[in-house]
Formats: C-alpha cells, sequence, structure tokens
C-alpha cells in the first residue's frame, strides 16, 4: 500500500514533473508476468526514477548497508526501502550470493518485475562496468526475459556524494526483451552464466552509449580509494 502511495501520490508525479524523464521502449516492458529489468547504475537517484515511470510494480534487490544505516537518517532510509517493499541484500561472500538468488526468485515466482543493477554497485564515474553473473542464473533458474535499460544523465543530476539531486532532464529507455530460453537447464555452468550476462551488459552498453570498462565495479573503486589514501599518506 505504501508503495502505491510513493508512486501514485507523494513522490511519483513530483519527480516527473521536476525531471521530465523521457521515455524510450517502455512498450518492451510486459504487461504481465515475471521479468527481470536489468539496468545500469549511475546514481541513488535511480531507485525513484526507473519505479516512478512503470505502470507496473517492480522490487530491487537493494544493498543492505540501506537498511542499517546509524542514525535518523540511516532509520529513514531503512524504513522507506522496507515501506517500498525493496528487498535487503547482503554482498559480502558466496553465501550472501546465494541468499539475494533465492530472494529474486520468490520475486520472479510471484509473476512480478525485479529490478536488478548487474553491476553490483553504483559507478563511481559514469563508467559502464562488468557484470556480476547473479542476473543470467536467476534469468536462467527462472525461465524469464530480461530487459535492458539505461539511465542516461543521472549521474550528472546526482553524482556519488551529492546529497540533492540537480533538477535536469533525464532519459530512460528499455531495450527489447532478451531470450535465454536456449540456455534452459544450464544454469550451473559458469561459461554460460558469463555469456549471457555478458550479452545482457552489452545491450545496456547499446542503450546507455557510455565507456564499457570489462573490470568489476567494487575492485576498480577499492583501487582508487587505496590510491587516495596512498596520495594523503605521501605529502
Amino acid at each position: 500500500m505504501f508503495y502505491h502511495l510513493l508512486k501514485h501520490v507523494l513522490l511519483g508525479p513530483l519527480l516527473r514533473l521536476l525531471f521530465r524523464p523521457r521515455i524510450e521502449g517502455l512498450e518492451n516492458i510486459p504487461e504481465e508476468g515475471a521479468a527481470i529489468v536489468a539496468g545500469n547504475h549511475l546514481s541513488f537517484s535511480d531507485h525513484f526514477l526507473m519505479p516512478a515511470i512503470l505502470k507496473r510494480r517492480i522490487t530491487f534487490l537493494a544493498k543492505a548497508e540501506y537498511f542499517t544505516g546509524p542514525g535518523v537518517k540511516g532509520r529513514l532510509t531503512a524504513a522507506f526501502f522496507r515501506s517500498a517493499g525493496q528487498i535487503p541484500v547482503d554482498r559480502s561472500g558466496k553465501e550472501a550470493g546465494q541468499a539475494a538468488l533465492r530472494e529474486g526468485l520468490g520475486v520472479l515466482a510471484r509473476g512480478e518485475l525485479l529490478g536488478i543493477y548487474p553491476e553490483g554497485t553504483r559507478s563511481h564515474d559514469g563508467r559502464l562496468y562488468k557484470g556480476k553473473v547473479g542476473v543470467a542464473a536467476m534469468a536462467l533458474t527462472a525461465g524469464v526475459p530480461v530487459i535492458p535499460c539505461a539511465m542516461v544523465g543521472t549521474f550528472e543530476i546526482q553524482p556519488p556524494g551529492q546529497v540533492v539531486p540537480r533538477i535536469r532532464r533525464v532519459t530512460i529507455r528499455f531495450g527489447e526483451p532478451l531470450d535465454f530460453s536456449r540456455y534452459a537447464g544450464m544454469e550451473g555452468e559458469k561459461a554460460v552464466l558469463r555469456a549471457v550476462t555478458d550479452e545482457i551488459m552489452y545491450a545496456i552498453l547499446g542503450l546507455s552509449g557510455q565507456e564499457y570498462v570489462d573490470r568489476y565495479a567494487t575492485v576498480v573503486k577499492a583501487e582508487a580509494e587505496e590510491a587516495k589514501k596512498a596520495q594523503r599518506r605521501s605529502r
């Protein structure tokens, strides 16, 4: 109930008014039935802008840190994400990945839309990074299509570290559904999962026009942070 209140009354109309999103390919979202919407992740605003323009409800796998933050801000953020029906995901370790897989498959088993950011984290520099194979495992296990999505302009309105977004127009593009039925029963094969994930990321890249980096964003972020620390120590 709170999800629909946010979407149709409290937040959705305001977001559509302020950011006037250009929507392309909305007809590629099925009117019913389970599907995965896999998108790039450039900004905290992505969590709100895509759901605001979809006719159907979409449930995202959200990082657990959104549900465990300290202080008043942390409690408010956690309450918001829980009320909106988003699912916390612990991103540390193999068991955490299996838990995320189970949660996502539960959403799909109910015939709903599941939102996933295959990169696993927000891009810190606006580039598109290598996707993690969880999206492929869910698509093959559930036997559902994957709709690629590109958020364009959200990095510019709210890059990492910026609390209040700039008011600028953004574009949200949905590509044609990707059918992976040819790989049915092969979700246990690592090479297949990698191939499916790369195909999804290539489709997102075609929609977004970003520069692509064939490395995991978490690794590149960690290296950048370590370089900053080393630079500060050398001063």
